[in-house]
């Protein structure tokens, strides 16, 4: 057995035993979550916005998921300085990606009218990370979304969902789906940036360089994992070092900011 095929059934073990971890919590993740209670009339914004304030932190599931997978990055975010952490859930019976983009964007105007935040940070792991590209690209989310980090997301398309088209959702995320066209589709002026996290060994990205971004009109970088798989990305330790590290250095880049970072 081979070097690489040992990775791949490390990477498998892994994340089977992130699985079982995660049915124990996916219960507590199937409620919407609850939003925080807004200010009174005329009171000030829950959130501080001016100075080095950090904007809110929005986070999106994958497909059939809920909140419940981000329970520790959310910990891991919370405890570097993120004061405001969302999660949202969208239903796996919708038939559309365009739908729950558009809820995403009600979402986020709703967020950025409570804290008094004019702009949000999004993760979107798997599904999520595409949801929220085509509210950026496709419904003007670019001018509410400041970064968008994704988290082994089809960016092209991924060749395994044709075995489980019977869903709509699924089949979006094919190479040859219309929304994966409308996203390789110019977008200019595109002010959000791009972070894709893509890992060597995630078993539902075929080819793995699909969840790499790699359109001429964003702002992007491709942050390589190794030996971690699809679903540990949501939850790994040392995925959430790098994603902090990614959200604080896209505060300090220039706006012309792109390229590819290798991440042992």
């Amino acid at each position: 057995m081979g070097l690489v095929q040992i990775r791949q059934l490390r990477a498998i073990a892994l994340d089977l035993a992130l699985l079982a971890g995660h049915l124990l919590l996916y219960p507590t993740g199937l409620r919407q979550e609850r939003p925080p209670a807004p200010p009174p009339p005329g009171a000030a914004a829950c959130l501080p916005t001016g100075g080095r304030a950090r904007r809110p932190v929005l986070l999106l599931h994958g497909f059939i998921d809920n909140r419940s997978v981000f329970v520790p990055l959310r910990r891991s975010l919370g405890r570097h300085g993120r004061l405001h952490i969302e999660a949202l859930n969208y239903s796996p019976l919708l038939c559309d990606l365009r739908t729950a983009a558009a809820l995403l964007g009600r979402h986020v105007e709703e967020v950025c009218a409570r804290t008094g935040h004019g702009q949000v940070d999004v993760i979107g792991h798997s599904l999520g990370g595409l949801i929220a590209r085509y509210y950026v690209q496709r419904l003007g989310g670019d001018a509410r979304v400041h970064t968008l980090v994704t988290l082994g997301t089809p960016h092209s398309g991924t060749r395994i969902a044709p075995l489980l088209s019977a869903h709509p959702l699924v089949r979006q995320m094919c190479p040859d789906s219309e929304v994966i066209t409308e996203l390789r589709q110019p977008a200019p002026d595109c002010r959000t940036r791009f972070i894709a996290f893509w890992s060597d060994v995630d078993q539902l990205m075929i080819p793995a360089e699909t969840a790499r971004i790699d359109h001429p009109d964003v702002i992007s970088q491709n942050i390589r994992v190794n030996g971690i798989g699809h679903l540990a990305l949501a939850v790994h330790s040392s995925v959430a070092v790098r994603i902090r590290e990614a959200l604080d250095a896209a505060d300090e880049a220039p706006t012309d900011a792109s390229g590819t970072v290798s991440v042992a």
